[in-house]
């Protein structure tokens, strides 16, 4: 739902003003759509995000629309958790004409015998000038809400860790989705001079500050594919993330930029080689900057268009 404001959210709403033009798109939290659509402009296709979350849509779908096209778009609980784990995701990737993945690491996690259906398909984000960024600090942001799988517990320890007269500053954006996660970053951001948790903001303002920021820190457990990431590398902001699949599937897997998931010590000796070492901050710059090709609005738009059509043509 919008009121969300999480990245499969994002992602419809993004889908749909992508296809805008070549088809006629509906972005509803279930199926079928309450009220119904006019007689004469029922669904030729669903995609569906979250194959087990989706589950009782997409059997609805497929008993109501035997022969309809249906694409189940497989997001990080999917491909790490559910799929080993739930029935109802299997069976809406068995039921699914095509699947969408959202990095190319993510084939591997998918059922063998379904991968020849699975399309690797981007997200994107609208590419921005660079800012300028602070001389005095190494500028640093994290986007997501606070929650166990965005890790925000390494940031906490990693600002607790830091010495007084550190460079590095941390900006941490998010809703407050766990109290006792949003108490221990408010406490933080009121005793330390490293750290402000700002809250959830506008996806405008969200922009800006990654834009500004020298380094987008995402210390993730868990994650599919990550907009933000894209919308660090399209601002010509480098990431620090921790190394699993759904960030190795965006930034490569030779990227120098990782650090083991959940070792804050791992992560702050990154920190302090960007802060310390102008030419490793600019190898990370490099790198993003070559992988950003892989995340523009028409490469994204074209990949969903032609697998659309190709589903609705079978």
């Amino acid at each position: 739902m919008a009121d969300d404001n999480n990245g499969n959210w994002r992602t419809a709403s993004r889908w749909q003003s992508l296809m805008a033009h070549d088809f006629r798109t509906i972005v509803h939290s279930s199926w079928p759509i309450d009220p119904p659509p006019p007689a004469g402009t029922e669904a030729n296709i669903l995609v569906a995000l979250h194959a087990r979350r989706s589950a009782d849509s997409i059997r609805r779908y497929r008993v109501a629309r035997p022969d309809g096209g249906l694409i189940v778009v497989l997001t990080g609980t999917d491909l790490y958790a559910d799929l080993a784990t739930s029935e109802q995701a299997r069976n809406s990737v068995a039921m699914a004409d095509a699947l969408i993945v959202l990095q190319e690491d993510a084939i591997r996690y998918v059922p063998r015998e379904h991968r020849k259906k699975t399309h690797v398909i981007y997200q994107s984000a609208k590419t921005l000038k660079p800012a300028e960024k602070r001389k005095d600090a190494l500028s640093c942001v994290v986007v997501g809400h606070l929650r166990a799988e965005k890790d925000p517990d390494i940031i906490f320890r990693l600002v607790e860790s830091l010495p007084e007269r550190s460079p590095i500053h941390i900006l941490h954006l998010g809703n407050a989705t766990d109290e006792n996660l949003a108490a221990r970053a408010r406490s933080i951001s009121g005793t330390s001079p490293h750290y402000h948790w700002a809250g959830a903001l506008s996806h405008g303002l969200t922009r800006a500050a990654i834009k500004r920021a020298h380094l987008l820190i995402h210390p993730s457990v868990m994650e599919g594919g990550a907009n933000v990431i894209v919308e660090a590398l399209s601002a010509g902001t480098p990431v620090v993330a921790s190394r699993m699949s759904g960030n190795i599937g965006m930034l490569g897997q030779d990227y120098a930029g990782y650090f083991p998931v959940g070792d804050m010590d791992a992560l702050r000796a990154q920190l302090d080689h960007c802060a310390n070492d102008a030419n490793f901050l600019l190898r990370l710059n490099t790198a993003c900057a070559a992988r950003a090709k892989l995340f523009l609005p028409a490469s994204e738009r074209n990949a969903l268009a032609a697998l659309i059509t190709a589903v609705l043509l079978r």
